[in-house]
C-alpha cells in the first residue's frame, strides 16, 4: 500500500483522478504543475480520436471565475483563441422584434466556448506536462473507499484490472461514480432533483460566405413564457441553438412528432429564426434530449483520501452559465487552500467543503432563478426597465450596489452565497422602488431620490 504521511512532497505522492472532463482535465494541469504525478481515468473514449460529437452539449459561457481558473495555469491565452466574447443579450419576441440587454459595463462580456473544443484543448495541454497520464475508456465498476482501491473495465478490450490510489479526486460528473460509492457511507445526504424541462441541440447556418447571420457578440433569446431557445455563436459562423422545453404537455416534446409538426411550430414561434436552420427537423429528431438535474449532497471528503469536485458535487442547471465556471472555481480554491496548507490534507478537504457547499448550494438556486427570468421575464418591459433603473442605481452608488448578475458573473471574489444574499436585498428594494417608476426618467424625480438614498443609508449601516 501507498503512504500517505503528511510529510509527502510533491513528486512523492500520486494523486488519482476519476473523470478528464472540463474540470477532471484543469484540475490534472493544477496538480502537475505543482509536481505531483497525476492519472487521469477517463469512461469514455478519447474525444480528440473521435472528431466533434455534434448534437450532445451546450454551448458554455466562459466568464471570470473560470478564466481566472485558467490564469491560475497560464492558459487563459490558449483559450481566448478558441472563444467569442458576448457582450449582451439580445432578446427576439415572436415577431421578430429585437430588444437589448447588455450584461455588465462597457467591454464586459462573457465568453462563447464549444464543450468539446474546450474540453480537446485542456487535455492536450495537460498530456503535454510531465507526470500526467490519461487513461481513455475506464469504466468504473467499484471504488473502494476503505481499500483505496479502484476496480476498472477497460470498454475497448473487455479487461478488468484492480488500480489502488494515494489521494483520488471524484471529477466524473452528475452520475459520479466516485460519488456513488460515498452515498453508501454512514449519515451520507444526497439529492437529485429534474425539471420538467429537457434540451434539444439545434443550429442556425452560417450565411453563404461564412459570416453570422445573427448579431456575432451576444447571446440570443426567444423567449416564450413556458419555454425559450439561446443561440451562442461559433467561430466557423454558425450558432448552437438550444431549445429548452417541456417533456409533456400543450407546446412539448410529446407533441412535436413529424418533420411536418416541427416545422409548422418553428416557423410560428421563432419566424425570425426558423429560415436560418436548414436542417431543423434533421437536427429535431437525431440529436438526443438531454434532461436538466440538480445535485446537493454532502459530505464531499471521504477521510482524508477521496474528494468530489464539480458536478460530481454540485450539478446545475446551465441557466446561469456557472456550471463550469463554479467547477473551475472548485479547482482555485483547492489550488489556494495547498497553497495555505501544505499537504495537511485533513485541513484541506474539511476546509474545502466548508467553503464551497454553501455557494454551490447558493449557485444551484441562482440558476433555476435565472431560468425563470430568462423565459418569462426578459420579453417584460417592466423587467428592462428595472433593469434599467439599477444601472443607474449602480452608477450613482457604485461603492453600494452592483447588480446580481454582475456579482456573480463579473466579481470573482464575491462568493455565490453573498452574492444571492446581495441580490435578494436589491430585489426587496426594487419592488419598493418600482412602484413609484412607470418611465426611465422617473428615477430623476424628487420622491424617488430620496427614497433610493434612504434605502442606501441603511444598506451602509
Amino acid at each position: 500500500m501507498f503512504s500517505t504521511s503528511s510529510s509527502s512532497q510533491p513528486g512523492s505522492e500520486s494523486f488519482t483522478l476519476m473523470g478528464a472532463g472540463l474540470v477532471g482535465s484543469l484540475l490534472a494541469l493544477y496538480m502537475a504543475r505543482r509536481g505531483y504525478t497525476v492519472d487521469v481515468f477517463e469512461r469514455r473514449p478519447d474525444p480528440r480520436l473521435a472528431g466533434p460529437v455534434e448534437g450532445r452539449s451546450i454551448n458554455l459561457a466562459l466568464s471570470d471565475r473560470g478564466w481566472r481558473a485558467l490564469e491560475g495555469v497560464g492558459i487563459g491565452d490558449e483559450i481566448r483563441r478558441v472563444a467569442i466574447p458576448m457582450y449582451r443579450r439580445v432578446m427576439h419576441d415572436a415577431k421578430g422584434q429585437l430588444t437589448f440587454q447588455p450584461y455588465g459595463q462597457d467591454n464586459q462580456a462573457i465568453y462563447s466556448v464549444s464543450r468539446g473544443g474546450l474540453n480537446r484543448t485542456l487535455l492536450e495541454l495537460a498530456e503535454a506536462e510531465p507526470g500526467v497520464t490519461v487513461h481513455f475508456n475506464q469504466q468504473c465498476l467499484h471504488v473502494g473507499l476503505k481499500e483505496r482501491e479502484l476496480h476498472l473495465r477497460d470498454a475497448a478490450t473487455g479487461q478488468e484490472q484492480v488500480r489502488p490510489f494515494q489521494r483520488l479526486f471524484g471529477t466524473d460528473g452528475a452520475f459520479s461514480a466516485v460519488r456513488t460509492a460515498m452515498q453508501k457511507t454512514d449519515r451520507y445526504n444526497y439529492s437529485q432533483s429534474y425539471l420538467d424541462y429537457g434540451y434539444k441541440e439545434l443550429n442556425i447556418a452560417p450565411a453563404a460566405d461564412g459570416t453570422w447571420q445573427l448579431e456575432k457578440n451576444a447571446l440570443h433569446i426567444w423567449p416564450r413564457g413556458q419555454y425559450m431557445m439561446i443561440a451562442l455563436p461559433n467561430l466557423d459562423g454558425s450558432f448552437t441553438c438550444t431549445l429548452f422545453f417541456p417533456y409533456e404537455g400543450k407546446h412539448s416534446f410529446a407533441e412535436l412528432q413529424t418533420p411536418a409538426q416541427v416545422e409548422a411550430f418553428f416557423a410560428e414561434v421563432f419566424p425570425d429564426a426558423a429560415p436560418l436552420m436548414p436542417e431543423l427537423t434533421e437536427d429535431f429528431f437525431q440529436n438526443p434530449t438531454g434532461s436538466l438535474v440538480t445535485v446537493r449532497c454532502f459530505p464531499w471528503a471521504f477521510d482524508d483520501d477521496v474528494l468530489l469536485l464539480g458536478d460530481a458535487s454540485h450539478a446545475i442547471v446551465p441557466f446561469y452559465g456557472q456550471g463550469m465556471n463554479a467547477g473551475f472555481e472548485d479547482c482555485t480554491v483547492l489550488s489556494q487552500l495547498m497553497d495555505q496548507h501544505g499537504n495537511d490534507w485533513h485541513t484541506i478537504f474539511q476546509e474545502f467543503q466548508r467553503q464551497r457547499k454553501p455557494n454551490a448550494d447558493a449557485m444551484a438556486d441562482l440558476a433555476i432563478y435565472n431560468f425563470e427570468e430568462m423565459r418569462d421575464r426578459v420579453a417584460d418591459p417592466r423587467f428592462l426597465l428595472q433593469k434599467k433603473i439599477e444601472s443607474k442605481i449602480s452608477a450613482q452608488y457604485p461603492d453600494q450596489w452592483l447588480p446580481l448578475y454582475s456579482q456573480v458573473t463579473f466579481s470573482p471574489d464575491t462568493p455565490y452565497a453573498e452574492a444571492l444574499a446581495n441580490g435578494q436585498r436589491q430585489e426587496r428594494i426594487m419592488r419598493k422602488l418600482m412602484k413609484h417608476i412607470e418611465a426611465e426618467a422617473d428615477f430623476d424625480k424628487p420622491e424617488v431620490q430620496e427614497l433610493v438614498h434612504q434605502e442606501m443609508s441603511r444598506t451602509a449601516e
